[in-house]
């Protein structure tokens, strides 16, 4: 069975939850415990998002090679990243990359057009949900991205970074939340909203939506399953 390499720490608490939630769709679906082994390079999550902060993106990249080298080095077959913003710079890591990658914002755009998901709302940190790497991936299949205000995103920002990033789940949080969703969901007549931040799951996991949450990190996490097995 091939090895999962996972760039990891950015933050703590999504890649535990990556841990988790694979060994947990594995026994899913094989019912025993020959769980697929696994090395964790944990970045170190201030410093990274320093580097988002101040848009150096040739430091951005460079830091990311240092851990995803680091992966190979340890013998992964294949890599993820345990987080939604590096992948704007995924294409040009994964040229560089000597194993295979799996990108978040492919998984994404599979799972909607399976659902003929056709207009999402982004929800992320603000250097997410500020980018074009999710609105212009999805565009060319035919899917349309909305971006909150700024006003909205910084409330989003806020409840990933001083809370959740720290395992904290405030329900006023997530009334915060579902009513940006409501929001939108009701000026755009959404499919769908991506939480496109892999702390979000943690927060959304227990309220209902008006249109249906996309948990990034889920379906990131059975699709290298499905890689490593291959199936």
């Amino acid at each position: 069975m091939k090895k999962i390499g996972i760039l990891g720490g950015i933050s703590a608490a999504s890649t535990v939850q990556y841990y988790n939630k694979i060994l947990d769709l594995y026994y899913e679906i094989k019912k025993d415990y020959y769980y697929p082994e696994i090395c964790i390079e944990s970045l170190n999550f201030q410093y990274f998002t320093d580097f988002e902060n101040r848009n150096d993106m040739d430091g951005y990249k460079e830091y990311i090679m240092k851990g995803i080298r680091n992966l190979e080095s340890a013998g992964s077959d294949i890599i993820i990243m345990s987080a939604n913003s590096p992948h704007s710079v995924f294409h040009a890591i994964e040229k560089e990359a000597s194993v295979p990658m799996l990108s978040i914002v492919d998984s994404v755009g599979k799972y909607a057009r399976k659902n003929k998901m056709k207009k999402l709302l982004l929800t992320g940190i603000k250097y997410t949900m500020q980018g074009s790497f999710y609105r212009d991936e999805l565009k060319s299949q035919g899917i349309e991205v909305i971006s909150p205000s700024d006003g909205d995103q910084d409330i989003i920002n806020h409840i990933i970074f001083d809370e959740l990033a720290r395992n904290n789940i405030k329900a006023s949080s997530q009334e915060r939340f579902l009513s940006i969703v409501e929001k939108y969901s009701a000026r755009y007549s959404l499919d769908g909203v991506i939480l496109g931040c892999t702390e979000l799951p943690m927060l959304a996991g227990t309220i209902t939506g008006p249109v249906p949450f996309i948990d990034s990190l889920a379906i990131h996490c059975a699709d290298t399953l499905h890689y490593v097995l291959e199936i």
